[in-house]
């Protein structure tokens, strides 16, 4: 979208549950530092939390595919990947049920929140996502999270007092709004002037149309 013939941007719909959100982030890097644009970070609470249906039912072989995709793209990438532990999301996985308290993926959305209310989402998104998904399990533990953090040039704690202080759920709802509205339904998803480009690997004809569109390269 733009808000002028100047200024452009695209919003990015991300969730730190997804292994493609993941997988995404060194070309949204990649793609801020080549095009002179914002990239807006818009957190939403992963498909297992809002809408169950929508992907966890008895039959077992989208998420089977799931896993088998992104371990196989992490690789065609070069990335580390692995089975985040804790998972950011409650869920038995031989059920499907989603647990009614969520200590993790609540905290996490919040705080992507209140990162890119620092103009910092996508260097938090970044950091944070390869201490779940790359670093193996207890990403929770000791100070291993705020170090993250503070590689993204903030501060837990700050973050942490941020959304106690002003409670993110409006804003993550709004995010989930918009991503409704512009035809998207899971993530990553990238939206330029209404046009949505879902999936980790559409982010190569998302710079194809940022070019077409006249956005300049930096």
């Amino acid at each position: 979208m733009t808000h002028n013939v100047d200024v452009f941007w695209v919003d990015v719909f991300w969730s730190f549950r997804s292994p493609y959100s993941y997988l995404a982030t060194p070309d949204l890097v990649k793609l801020r530092e080549d095009f002179a644009m914002d990239l807006r970070f818009r957190p939403v609470l992963p498909i297992a939390v809002r809408s169950k249906a929508t992907l966890f039912t008895g039959d077992r072989r989208r998420v089977m595919y799931i896993m088998i995709d992104s371990r196989r793209r992490a690789e065609f990438l070069g990335m580390a990947i692995a089975q985040p532990s804790p998972d950011p999301v409650v869920q038995d996985f031989a059920t499907f049920e989603v647990a009614e308290d969520q200590p993790y993926i609540h905290r996490l959305t919040g705080l992507g929140v209140a990162a890119e209310r620092h103009g910092k989402g996508i260097d938090f998104a970044y950091h944070v996502s390869h201490l779940i998904w790359g670093e193996g399990p207890g990403w929770n533990e000791g100070d291993r999270l705020a170090n993250a953090v503070a590689k993204a040039g903030l501060d837990l704690a700050e973050l942490d007092a941020a959304i106690a202080a002003d409670d993110p759920a409006p804003a993550i709802e709004a995010n989930q709004a918009a991503l409704d509205a512009a035809g998207g339904w899971g993530v990553p998803t990238l939206v330029f002037n209404g046009e949505p480009f879902f999936g980790q690997d559409r982010i190569e004809t998302l710079r194809w149309r940022l070019d077409k569109a006249g956005v300049p390269r930096r």
